[in-house]
């Protein structure tokens, strides 16, 4: 017997609906202003953009171990983050909408900095999540 979901319908679609992340104003307007992502990390350590800017800035710099633990470090409180805002561990993060980019920034910069230093394994899984939280996330930090 076919399982059918119950919210699937006339202009509903099965599986769980978008998260979207709460705005952080503080933290975007002073990495806006060119302030340094290390100092804004101290001040505002609960937010993944800052992360997700240092593991960027040490990846670039061939700083692997440093870009793999600041982008864990974003990742992680991005999930925190998610949780908070409802989601159950699967579901669209979509990359149009401007506060999740910090936490998908970080998922990209894990995948990529775990390959840099041969785990594998993780990076497949990162650009598996990735792509299955946000396809445009995907395709433009792939870029």
């Amino acid at each position: 017997m076919e399982r059918k979901d119950l919210l699937a319908g006339p202009g509903l679609t099965a599986g769980p609906a978008p998260t979207y992340l709460p705005a952080a104003p503080d933290t975007d307007e002073a990495l806006r202003a060119g302030k340094d992502p290390t100092d804004v990390a101290a001040r505002f350590p609960s937010s993944s953009a800052p992360w997700a800017a240092l593991a960027e800035r040490a990846f670039g710099r061939g700083e692997v171990v440093a870009a793999y633990a600041y982008a864990r470090t974003g990742y992680h409180r991005g999930l925190d983050q998610l949780r908070r805002a409802g989601w159950r561990g699967n579901g669209p993060v979509p990359w149009e909408h401007e506060p999740n980019r910090g936490f998908l920034r970080s998922l990209h910069m894990l995948g990529a900095s775990a390959a840099a230093i041969g785990e594998d394994d993780e990076a497949a899984r990162c650009r598996q999540f990735l792509a299955e939280s946000s396809p445009e996330a995907a395709k433009e930090l792939s870029v």
